[in-house]
């Protein structure tokens, strides 16, 4: 029989708003890769964060184990990779939004090598760096990699202490196709690799890795059989029990668009936009258009400077002003405030939900995108409050307008930045990976309610590394090059 590495015994958390239906019973052996799945607020997170630890129990225990037998410490045997992660690399919570973009005002952020050098098997780390192709990253500042390049780079990390058991949350959301394929590829090494054991905690069966053993499937906080991995696959009923969306793209009809509409003929102007960091260089003389009604797709592989480009149209980036740039023909610099440019536009983008860690109520939270804040600082009026309501509804994420939005799923907290983008009405839409973190049937319905929204005089520009995410609505493609 293999060895128990770790053991939750009936386990209850202290807080109440965690506990599960039953008390949690999961046992992990020798030689047993995981994948955790569920939709989105399911509670797939929640008890990753049990078993490491950062929740106090009421009852039960948690035991783990070395490979004696003798009891172990939780932290020293399991490193967790998870996009909030980037919290513990600088002090990014005290920052604000635009920050990322405004060069000279956060010198002293550290860089990739900055990290890494710190480790002590520096023969190890240069392997990682080289298996996962971020020699490149090497001497960028942290507050400048792109959401794909984080996550190669906090996975190599993670890996770099050689844990017993990684735990990678969603790991593939966020990676270029050639990227994912390298993540493949290195997971099918480590599943090799021995007194190494993984744990995938993933919201579709496509990203579980064949290298794994057993999948534990879980839903309404309610841990269900564990299967082996060929079992899980072939079950085409329990995958129709996990994922049911609660969205509904129907309640569209609701919504009725607001009364005063900008006249304009294109949404947006480049010529010749070059933007430089230093020495580096993101983007160089592009030139690209956007007319009213246009509906396009914006790709490119990690770091070739979608989030940058975006950063420009939002008037996050300050480099705008020294480019020819114009929006709802009007040219950048000509007098318009940030909030005349951001009055017009409903934007999301990973970003944006790495900085948006706000203690308010999830309709707080939706009602801020009438203000474009990140928080809301102007109280909604009835009227506004009951459009907030309405889009709250088409999401499915009513029941929780009044829950903490530090308090609910990355998945749920998605729903509501999205639901915080549609509520004034926007003549152009920016959705940068918009459907980041969301479970397979989420992300059909969510696509479902853009192509809905789009009619013909709205544009949109939509970023994502995923074909089949695309909305069909969309017939004009720009893809940017890595520099």
């Amino acid at each position: 029989m293999s060895q128990t590495l770790i053991e939750i015994k009936n386990v209850i958390p202290s807080m109440d708003f965690l506990v599960f239906s039953t008390p949690i019973n999961w046992n992990i052996k020798k030689d047993q890769h995981w994948a955790v799945i569920g939709p989105n607020g399911a509670g797939k997170t929640l008890l990753t964060d049990i078993l490491s630890g950062k929740h106090a129990i009421k009852s039960g225990e948690i035991i783990c184990k070395d490979e004696l037998g003798n009891p172990q410490s939780i932290r020293k045997c399991i490193k967790f990779v998870a996009f909030r992660d980037i919290y513990s690399l600088t002090d990014i919570q005290n920052g604000y939004y635009q920050q990322r973009w405004n060069i000279g005002l956060e010198e002293e952020v550290a860089t990739v090598k900055d990290f890494l050098d710190k480790e002590p098997e520096q023969d190890w780390i240069h392997y990682l760096i080289s298996v996962f192709g971020i020699e490149d990253l090497i001497e960028k500042k942290i507050n400048l990699l792109s959401s794909g390049e984080l996550r190669k780079f906090l996975i190599v990390r993670s890996l770099s202490a050689k844990p017993r058991i990684l735990v990678l949350d969603n790991p593939f959301i966020g990676l270029d196709a050639n990227s994912r394929n390298v993540l493949r590829e290195v997971l099918k090494r480590l599943a090799q690799m021995e007194n190494l054991q993984i744990i995938l905690v993933v919201s579709d069966i496509a990203d579980i890795s064949p290298v794994i053993t057993h999948v534990l499937p879980i839903k309404d906080k309610t841990l269900l059989p564990a299967l082996y991995y060929s079992d899980f696959l072939s079950d085409r009923g329990l995958h129709k029990k996990l994922f049911k969306s609660k969205i509904e793209p129907r309640y569209l009809s609701d919504i009725q668009g607001k009364k005063e509409k900008i006249s304009f003929k294109n949404a947006l102007s480049f010529k010749n936009v070059t933007i430089k960091y230093g020495t580096r260089t993101i983007l160089k003389n592009l030139s690209w258009q956007v007319k009213r009604g246009e509906k396009w797709a914006l790709s490119g592989p990690n770091g070739s400077g979608k989030s940058t480009l975006l950063s420009l149209v939002v008037a996050d980036n300050p480099q705008a002003y020294a480019n020819d740039i114009t929006l709802f023909d009007r040219k950048r610099g000509t007098g318009e405030s940030i909030w005349d440019i951001k009055k017009h536009t409903g934007y999301i983008s990973p970003e944006m939900h790495l900085y948006y860690q706000k203690n308010v109520s999830c309709l707080d939270i939706v009602g801020s995108g009438f203000f474009d804040t990140i928080g809301l600082y102007k109280k909604c009026n009835k009227e506004q409050e009951i459009i907030a309501l309405k889009w709250m509804k088409i999401f499915g994420i009513e029941k929780i307008k009044d829950t903490s939005f530090l308090n609910i799923s990355t998945g749920e907290q998605r729903l509501i930045l999205l639901a915080r983008v549609f509520v004034k009405d926007p003549e152009l839409l920016i959705l940068d990976e918009p459907l980041h973190g969301l479970d397979m049937e989420n992300k059909r319905q969510v696509k479902k309610i853009i192509e809905r929204f789009c009619t013909p005089d709205k544009a949109l520009i939509y970023v994502t590394h995923y074909q089949e995410e695309i909305p069909d609505v969309v017939n004009q493609y720009l893809t940017l090059e890595k520099l």
